[in-house]
């Protein structure tokens, strides 16, 4: 059976979830966890950026 990357148990399947530019491949439970972390911190970079007047690009 395959291993989960981000909780080491064995499941019956995988996802594929690319986070932060990389490929991971974790269960449902895991990968869902991934992407809600994902996100916000996505949105709050954008709050930072937004309080303190950033206006470029990022690199």
């Amino acid at each position: 059976m395959p291993v989960c990357k981000g909780c080491e148990d064995e499941v019956e399947a995988l996802v594929s979830v690319k986070i932060g530019g990389k490929s991971k491949k974790l269960c449902e439970d895991c990968a869902d966890r991934a992407r809600e972390e994902s996100a916000v911190a996505e949105e709050s970079e954008a709050v930072v950026q937004q309080m303190m007047g950033f206006k470029g690009r990022r690199g």
